[in-house]
């Protein structure tokens, strides 16, 4: 069986540190005939605070999938006063993207959805801009469009989510959506809507941030993607990175490593979703390998 049709299981969880957590988790799973595939564990010792994946193949597993949730809360998690969540490697997520005028976010995470690297569904995309409905159409994949403005921006994002509702949408990708999404929006969507935004905020705000940055030297750029909240840009952060530049780079070329940094931090940050590998506690995200 490969990774592509394995039927497993997956928790994410966290509790007050104390001993005998691992164990218990694992003698659960042992006396249920869980063959596990994958464990890592952390503590922080500042907040006193347990965290947990766990893996296991659900072939032979005595439990059937749709008690394993009740027989664990019952048995453990009640006991360590736990915060979990379970996920089945079989279950497709459903991925709704949202974008504006710029594609090269769009034209990645498409290329791989394609090329069949990502266990996911797109059922639609959404923007508020028609200029990138020919790339939703090349790749046969619904395209609405909502134009917000600050008068009807309300009612459009009661419209948006409603569509994604009625789609049965798990979690929305903003690759490069140029609004800002209202407290409201998000709250409909806690640590579900995944944000991608280039390093030059707060220093360089405006329309040209790569203008300003070449102007003042700047050594090195970068990318972070991050869970939306209703801070701006202030949300548990998922993954960074940086590449470096020179004063023999024009306004061009920064635009190009830019990008470039954007879609690679992007998709990293999405597959690490699709395969359960975050755990949200506070304002900061627990990234197991």
């Amino acid at each position: 069986m490969t990774e592509s049709d394995s039927k497993n299981a997956i928790l994410l969880m966290h509790c007050p540190d104390k001993k005998g957590i691992v164990a218990a988790v694992t003698e659960f799973l042992d006396k249920n005939n869980g063959n596990i595939v994958d464990l890592d564990e952390h503590v922080d010792h500042e907040e006193k605070v347990f965290f947990m994946r766990i893996e296991w193949e659900l072939e032979n597993f005595s439990i059937p999938r749709d008690k394993i949730g009740e027989y664990f809360n019952t048995l453990i998690a009640d006991r360590y006063n736990m915060q979990w969540n379970l996920f089945f490697s079989d279950k497709l997520p459903r991925m709704a993207i949202f974008v504006s005028k710029m594609p090269h976010c769009l034209y990645d995470i498409l290329a791989r959805y394609t090329a069949g690297e990502w266990k996911v569904e797109i059922p639609l995309i959404i923007s508020n801009h028609e200029e990138l409905r020919p790339i939703a159409e090349q790749f046969d994949i619904p395209y609405h469009v909502f134009p917000i403005k600050k008068e009807n921006k309300a009612e459009q994002e009661k419209l948006e989510i409603e569509l994604l509702k009625k789609h049965q949408v798990d979690f929305i990708v903003l690759a490069r959506y140029m609004q800002v999404l209202s407290s409201d929006f998000v709250k409909e969507f806690p640590n579900k809507v995944i944000n991608i935004h280039h390093s030059f905020l707060p220093a360089f705000p405006g329309a040209k941030p790569y203008h300003s940055a070449r102007e003042r030297g700047v050594k090195i750029i970068g990318a972070t993607s991050h869970y939306a909240t209703s801070e701006l840009d202030g949300g548990p952060i998922i993954e960074q990175d940086v590449t470096r530049i020179d004063h023999k780079d024009d306004v061009k070329i920064l635009i190009r490593k830019g990008r470039d940094l954007e879609k690679i931090v992007l998709s990293r940050a999405v597959f690490l979703h699709l395969k359960r590998q975050l755990l949200v506690y506070k304002n900061k995200t627990i990234v197991f390998n």
